[in-house]
């Protein structure tokens, strides 16, 4: 079996979908996006192109290998990204052609299904109480929220306290079974972060996440001092090689690599198998689309140390196009009761329709994420 053909789409709301066709009439679908720069990453897949074409693409290490440590130059988001549609894609292909789900070929399922969050609240999070009330009515038994807006080096103090008044406002609403995470988003510096994760610690949340921004990832530390919430960081890391200095570390509770970003399922795999070895969790970072979402179920079904998943299902960025619209049988997921059960069906397990795929594909998106400043004039985290 040989790789004859990449076609790309972007579709709305701001992703990318590759296509993989062989000489086989086999196909496989893979999710290659960083959010806000998605036609930089289809530039590098398609530079990635002719170390494909003719290859066999059920070689998923080989091809892996090649496109990463082939390079002189690799790593960061654009390169692992585009690697990451392209392996998603290649494992869609060989679960295909042996008539078995991914999760198989990296040593079976260990569990029947797994619990996913949704998100609430938006980027400038408001009455997420209400929010948080529809989702629990829906049967959902977790949310994830951004914790504030904006925060310069040093800010108000109020600011912490309007954070603190919207977590209370979910816990009042949904009861102390809830499961509520609270999103830094790399917004607060380490001042602040100390000050707002203490302040939160009350609330016994399931996890606060990139309390500071990963490149500051020493300060964790510190902040690991001022709470004994789980501190969750891993979305903007890729690949084993950034996983590594977080797990020497040892402050961090549960990672969360993209596996859109790093380095895709295999990959990830291989990742989750390190942090188990340091006793820490996996949640995987998904506000993508149904094809991420799908990569990421492989990867849980199979990983004893993954205990949620994160999933864009009405996410305040799906405005346009939302999770299951592009998929052939929107059923397959099978939400219910705030779990997902873990596919059956060949490859990835999900049928797209391209013929909605080409016909957004026409349209297209240029998303990029707003850039937020301060009241000095300065440029904020977003």
């Amino acid at each position: 079996m040989k790789i004859t053909k990449l076609t790309l789409y972007p579709v709305e709301p701001r992703w990318m979908f590759l296509k993989i066709d062989t000489n086989e009439g086999i196909s496989g679908w893979g999710e290659p996006v960083i959010e806000g720069k998605a036609d930089t990453v289809a530039a590098c897949v398609r530079e990635m192109e002719e170390y494909l074409i003719g290859r066999d693409p059920r070689n998923i290490e080989d091809i892996w290998q090649t496109l990463y440590r082939g390079a002189f130059y690799r790593g960061g988001p654009i390169i692992s990204s585009a690697i990451s549609g392209i392996e998603q894609a290649l494992w869609d292909i060989k679960g295909k052609y042996y008539n078995m789900p991914v999760y198989e070929f990296l040593g079976g399922a260990c569990r029947e299904n797994i619990r996913v969050y949704c998100w609430v609240g938006g980027d400038r999070p408001s009455d997420v109480g209400k929010a948080a009330l529809t989702q629990k009515e829906l049967g959902f038994t977790a949310v994830k929220m951004n914790a504030t807006e904006e925060l310069h080096y040093i800010d108000s103090f109020a600011k912490i306290d309007a954070a603190c008044e919207r977590v209370a406002a979910i816990r009042e609403t949904c009861g102390k079974d809830f499961g509520i995470a609270v999103d830094f988003h790399g917004r607060v510096h380490k001042s602040m972060a100390k000050e707002l994760a203490h302040q939160l610690a009350p609330y016994h949340l399931m996890f606060i996440e990139e309390p500071v921004l990963s490149e500051n990832y020493e300060a964790l530390v510190e902040i690991a001092k001022y709470t004994s919430t789980p501190i969750a960081v891993g979305e903007r890391l890729f690949t084993r090689w950034d996983f590594k200095k977080i797990f020497e570390q040892g402050v961090v509770d549960i990672i969360q690599p993209d596996l859109s970003h790093a380095g895709g399922i295999l990959e990830c795999r291989k990742i989750s198998a390190m942090a188990e070895a340091y006793d820490v969790a996996v949640a995987p970072h998904c506000p993508l689309g149904p094809i991420a979402l799908a990569a990421c179920l492989h990867m849980d079904a199979c990983t004893p140390n993954a205990w949620i998943q994160e999933q864009s299902l009405g996410i305040h960025y799906n405005e346009g196009s939302d999770l299951l619209d592009y998929l052939k049988d929107p059923n397959v997921f099978n939400y219910e009761k705030g779990v997902v059960p873990m596919p059956k069906a060949p490859g990835l397990g999900i049928e797209i329709n391209e013929e909605l795929v080409m016909e957004k594909a026409k349209i297209g998106h240029h998303w990029k994420n707003p850039v937020w400043r301060n009241a000095d004039g300065t440029v904020a985290e977003w």
